[in-house]
């Protein structure tokens, strides 16, 4: 019998991404890299990024520090006009004082798929990560609509958060060829995703891009779609998923530095618990 194709999809969340940092710097330790494709999404994209380039503990302090700083995340700026979230400035500084180690990326064999949406018609883009662009791809994944005022150009195309169209992209890794597929995600797996409670102001807030507002109204669809496939996959799959306990206590936007190291070490156990049944 030939070997099942393995992939590791993490999903992102903003700083619940704190959770995947410590899974995957938990993976590094105990020598756990040998998958076959790896797929993020926005803070999963970044994490993935870090643990392919062998940087343990790198995402640990970005989320820990530099996430945590009023420069990052900021309300005031946000209802003035400017970023909830600066991505501008967490890329600059992170990329200045602990950049992700592009070489070690670039000789690592194992394949990373970068998730965005398109804002032209609001559909997933896969996109192959390079050394190169790789600094822009996961930039891109992360960029929230709204919480970030900007977009990211790639290739000629105008991106977003890849979690609008496709959060958990565990579909596409079956559709890859993974039959032996692993999932971290950055909710309790019992959580479902609701519809938006004033689908109105959505569409007024992102009337500029109409197809990113559709895209965005049907999110948890998607959302739920997937939690479906990982509840029920084909019966030539595996599908085992890491997700964080009741007692996760980190939101998209937590500044607190106890929570967020709570959260590192649920991760790093949890991944732990998986190593164990593995």
């Amino acid at each position: 019998m030939s070997r099942r194709q393995t992939a590791l999809v993490v999903e992102g969340g903003a700083m619940r991404g704190i959770f995947a940092a410590g899974v995957l710097d938990a993976f590094l330790a105990k020598g756990r890299t040998a998958f076959d494709h790896c797929i993020g999404v926005s803070a999963g994209a970044v994490n993935l990024a870090a643990f392919l380039a062998g940087q343990q503990r790198r995402n640990h302090n970005v989320i820990t520090d530099y996430s945590c700083r009023p420069e990052f995340i900021n309300l005031a700026r946000f209802l003035r006009g400017g970023h909830w979230l600066d991505l501008d400035w967490l890329w600059a500084i992170t990329i200045r004082e602990c950049r992700l180690d592009l070489a070690r990326f670039a000789a690592n064999p194992v394949p990373l798929t970068v998730v965005t949406t398109r804002v032209a018609d609001g559909q997933a883009a896969y996109l192959k990560a390079n050394a190169a662009e790789l600094e822009q791809q996961i930039k891109a994944s992360c960029s929230v609509p709204l919480v970030y005022r900007d977009f990211v150009r790639l290739d000629g195309e105008v991106m977003t958060d890849g979690g609008v169209a496709d959060s958990i992209p565990v579909r596409h890794a079956y559709e890859q060829g993974a039959r032996d597929i692993t999932v971290v995600l950055s909710r309790p797996l019992g959580y479902r995703k609701r519809a938006p409670r004033l689908p109105a102001l959505h569409r007024y807030l992102l009337r500029e891009t109409p197809a990113l507002a559709r895209a965005s109204l049907s999110r948890h669809q998607s959302y739920n779609d997937a939690i479906d496939f990982i509840r029920q996959p084909p019966a030539d799959c595996r599908i085992r998923v890491i997700v964080p306990p009741a007692g996760f206590r980190v939101g998209r936007m937590t500044t607190d530095r106890g929570r967020l190291e709570q959260g590192y070490q649920m991760g790093w156990q949890a991944a732990l618990d998986y190593l164990g049944s593995a």
